[in-house]
């Protein structure tokens, strides 16, 4: 049962941003949420919006801020980010 992938138009535009090779990790890791929605190392952000978040890229300094739809198996990626600043920009 694969779950299948959707970016925001703040997540496009944020991985738009990256430089090509921290792109191309995270894009590879993206790729593995359709497989597995929940993989090992994923936290809860908020219970209310179901917001996930995912360490990514090359040593995990980056964050995938994403929301599950279990209904549609579908997989929101909200934002991706620095871990210093992705969580700003959330609010």
């Amino acid at each position: 049962m694969a779950y299948h992938l959707e970016l925001s138009p703040a997540a496009q535009r944020d991985i738009r941003k990256l430089d090509p090779h921290i792109r191309k990790r995270i894009n590879s890791d993206l790729l593995r949420l359709e497989e597995a929605p929940r993989p090992a190392g994923a936290e809860r952000l908020h219970a209310k919006e179901k917001l996930y978040r995912l360490h990514v890229g090359p040593k995990k300094n980056y964050r995938v801020i994403y929301q599950i739809k279990d209904e549609v198996l579908l997989v929101l990626v909200i934002r991706v980010g620095d871990r210093k600043e992705v969580y700003r920009r959330l609010k």
